[in-house]
C-alpha cells in the first residue's frame, strides 16, 4: 500500500486562492471541479511530488468540524510547511501579492532559509528550503 499525507483546506473564494496559490507558491491545477452556480466545489493543486486539497466552505457535516482562521483571530492550530528551491524569490512574489507577512524571510536553524505569511484568508503557511526527506 503507498500511503501519503494531503493536507485539505476550505476557502471562501476559491477561484481566487487558486490563482493566489498558483501565482504565489508554485502550484499547479491537477482537478478543478466545478459547482452548478460557476463557483468551485473542489480542487487539487500538485507542487512537486506534493498535492494540496481545497473545498469550498460548505454548512454541511463536514464544515461543522472546521473554523476559519477569520473566526479565530488568525489563530491556527495547524500550518503548512513548504518545501521551494528558491524561498527569496517566493517570498518576493508573496510581498508583491500584498500577503500578510508574519515572520520576514531569513536563515533557520535547520538550515537554508525561510519566511512565514498568511494567505488571503488567513491560512498560515511556512515556506522555505529546508527539506525534510532529505534530512
Amino acid at each position: 500500500m503507498n500511503s501519503t499525507v494531503v493536507p485539505s483546506l476550505r476557502y471562501r473564494d476559491m477561484p481566487a486562492l487558486i490563482d493566489w496559490l498558483c501565482s504565489n507558491f508554485g502550484f499547479e491545477r491537477r482537478l478543478v471541479v466545478p459547482g452548478a452556480d460557476g463557483s468551485v466545489v473542489h480542487a487539487e493543486l500538485a507542487l512537486g511530488g506534493g498535492l494540496l486539497m481545497l473545498g469550498t466552505h460548505a454548512d454541511d457535516a463536514y464544515g461543522a468540524l472546521l473554523t476559519t482562521p477569520e473566526k479565530t483571530g488568525g489563530l491556527q492550530t495547524q500550518t503548512i510547511w513548504l518545501h521551494v528551491e528558491n524561498a527569496d524569490e517566493v517570498y518576493s512574489r508573496v510581498v508583491e501579492s500584498g500577503a500578510a507577512i508574519l515572520q520576514t524571510i531569513d536563515d533557520v536553524a535547520q538550515g537554508g532559509r525561510a519566511f512565514t505569511c498568511r494567505d488571503p484568508e488567513g491560512h498560515v503557511w511556512q515556506v522555505g528550503t529546508y527539506d525534510p526527506w532529505a534530512g
